[in-house]
């Protein structure tokens, strides 16, 4: 039922970001690229709850504006888990770490204001001398949040999945952006 749940969600953002375009936000700059770096707080969701207590992150993110008020991105940061304490052994469990590349939409339904879906992959970091984990996660990650000419403020659910195992996050991005 969960990944019903959330295939649901993601669904109805999407159909929000296209059943609003006759909405006319002017916040995107029509064929423009822009680019911003993001810093991200947040709680650990699904399996990632078990073991870690916060995330902190970092992202940049370009955006090119289709319209005035449509927006495709491309996304790619770094995210890092911290452990919590095992009440079994009195030790920490291992930190670990994501790094998502992703593409999406973003789509302001009134001025200043955006609803956003992206999708892309995730590897995963684990703490030394594990390494790299030996597979790679999908990501489907959904937000809202209010963006100005330089500065973004969004709240986003992010997961990342693959058979029978989702970990995620729900987390705050702060931003600043600039025109190229």
């Amino acid at each position: 039922m969960k990944v019903l749940s959330k295939l649901i969600a993601v669904s109805f953002a999407a159909s929000a970001i296209f059943f609003t375009t006759t909405v006319k936000a002017q916040t995107v700059a029509a064929n423009k690229f822009t680019f911003s770096l993001g810093a991200e707080t947040g709680i650990p969701t699904g399996v990632s709850r078990l073991g870690t207590t916060f995330v902190l992150g970092a992202s940049g993110k370009f955006q090119y504006g289709v319209t005035n008020s449509f927006a495709v991105t491309f996304a790619a940061g770094g995210y890092h888990f911290f452990p919590k304490t095992d009440p079994s052994t009195g030790k920490k469990y291992g930190s670990y770490g994501e790094i998502p590349v992703k593409i999406g939409v973003k789509e302001f339904v009134i001025p200043n204001f955006y609803v956003a879906a992206e999708g892309g992959l995730a590897w995963e970091k684990l703490e030394s001398p594990h390494g790299w984990a030996p597979f790679h996660r999908r990501d489907l990650a959904g937000g809202i949040g209010y963006a100005d000419k330089h500065w973004d403020l969004g709240v986003r659910y992010e997961d990342f999945y693959m058979k029978d195992y989702h970990s995620g996050l729900v987390a705050l991005r702060l931003a600043y952006g600039f025109g190229l």
